[in-house]
């Protein structure tokens, strides 16, 4: 199963490097090359490049120019000198077997030129830590409508709870997962504030997780009158803004095929399971079939998150 590409933040290995211990000078690499205890920093002139990637059963590959392979090689641990912690993966670059690149991708905020000493070397759990990075959720307390009309708390529920689905009706939970991240840099959630979207309570949700959106004036000039909308392509500012500091818990609601569901009565996606998220639960889970709603996306290019609030509450409204 081939899923839409994803974008990724990295930084390439030369931008991090060893400023003090057995490899000093010598950039991040492949877990069998690191030296725990070595201290790295971030370069001041380093530049988060976007990355487009595309997930398939057989494992990463770019979505632009030759499409090489991409590797997750291990999941590091390095700690700040304040004693906090902060992860990052690593993704090798390979075309004809050879590699052809090195990428970090912190999985939070790094600050350049600090010092982080390298504490922890995990090549099981990189993959597992990828797909977690790489999906919407909602955050603790997010009230989400169930099958008999009542709002309960996303924490609360369980496999088996009935939710009340826009496609199709009442539909069962399979699974209720949960992933604790630091609310920052790519992880710090979006705020969709009272009244932003018609909502009567603030929507608290990761920044890629998709809204859905019924325009009855096509004001985006998507060329439909349905649309999926990522949450970070809301954010004004204004009515619609990022939540940083400290650590946050997102919860993952899993059906049996991809659902639109009503989280603080907005309409919003369920947990997607493609090549991608599958790693992020249980074994054995299976990839969802493809909907009609999954090819409503709304591109980038065709939002401007100063005015996008405004035109999608305007559109919606009866």
């Amino acid at each position: 199963m081939t899923s839409k590409p994803i974008t990724i933040e990295v930084f390439h290995a030369a931008d991090v490097t060893v400023v003090e211990g057995v490899l000093i000078g010598e950039p991040i690499s492949f877990a069998d090359e690191l030296v725990l205890d070595d201290v790295y920093a971030l370069a001041g002139s380093a530049k988060a490049q976007k990355l487009a990637v595309l997930a398939e059963d057989d494992g990463l590959r770019l979505a632009a120019g030759a499409q090489n392979a991409l590797h997750l090689d291990c999941c590091l641990t390095l700690m700040a000198p304040d004693g906090s912690s902060h992860d990052m993966l690593v993704l090798v670059e390979e075309s004809g077997g050879m590699v052809c690149g090195i990428y970090v991708m912190p999985l939070g905020d790094l600050t350049a030129t600090q010092p982080y000493r390298l504490v922890g070397i995990a090549r099981q759990t990189a993959t597992r830590r990828f797909a977690e990075a790489a999906v919407g959720s909602f955050a603790r307390g997010t009230r989400i409508t169930m099958g008999d009309g009542q709002m309960r708390a996303v924490d609360t529920l369980a496999p088996g709870d009935l939710i009340l689905t826009r496609d199709a009706g009442k539909q069962p939970l399979r699974l209720v997962t949960q992933s604790t991240l630091r609310a920052t840099g790519r992880f710090a959630p979006v705020v969709i504030t009272k009244g932003a979207l018609h909502n009567d309570a603030n929507l608290v949700l990761r920044p890629d997780h998709r809204l859905f959106v019924y325009q009855r004036a096509d004001l985006l000039g998507a060329g439909r009158a349905e649309v999926l909308v990522k949450a970070i392509q809301l954010v004004d500012d204004v009515q619609v803004v990022r939540r940083t500091g400290g650590f946050i818990d997102y919860f993952q609601l899993v059906f049996d095929d991809h659902h639109i569901i009503y989280a603080e009565g907005i309409a919003a996606e369920s947990y997607l399971v493609d090549a991608t998220s599958r790693h992020a639960l249980p074994q054995g889970t299976s990839p969802h079939r493809h909907r009609p709603h999954m090819d409503y996306d709304v591109q980038d290019s065709l939002i401007d998150a100063q005015t996008a609030v405004s035109l999608l509450r305007r559109a919606s409204t009866a």
